[in-house]
């Protein structure tokens, strides 16, 4: 079984920064993509940003510029720096991590999500 552990949400003014983390732990045999994901009261989840395992990344149009996904393999976890934040990135945030769990098979698992407030 795998667990996913986010950290790092809370309450900040516009214009601040928060730095997400994403901790996987449990049986591993090996992490693909991981990602983040937010939703807003009242919207649908959306992606934020993806970083595959080769450190490849993509963003939404939303953040670009603004925030910066990373990982870190040999501690299983992937980290989501959050600069010039908005009211509009409040929302409680997912990370998404996919796995490679042998015989070509792949799954995932989402965090249970981390709240970000943005506000004066």
């Amino acid at each position: 079984q795998v667990q996913l552990v986010e950290s790092g949400g809370g309450w900040v003014q516009p214009g601040g920064s928060l730095r997400l983390s994403c901790a996987a732990s449990g049986t591993i045999f090996r992490i693909n993509a991981m990602g983040w994901y937010r939703q807003a009261p009242g919207k649908q989840r959306e992606m934020v940003a993806n970083i595959t395992s080769s450190g490849s990344t993509n963003y939404s149009d939303s953040v670009k510029g603004r925030f910066t996904i990373s990982r870190d393999n040999a501690k299983n976890t992937v980290y989501l720096q959050m600069n010039s934040l908005k009211p509009e990135d409040t929302a409680v945030y997912y990370c998404k991590v996919d796995f490679y769990v042998g015989w070509g098979r792949t799954t995932y698992y989402w965090g249970k999500g981390t709240l970000v407030s943005v506000s004066s």
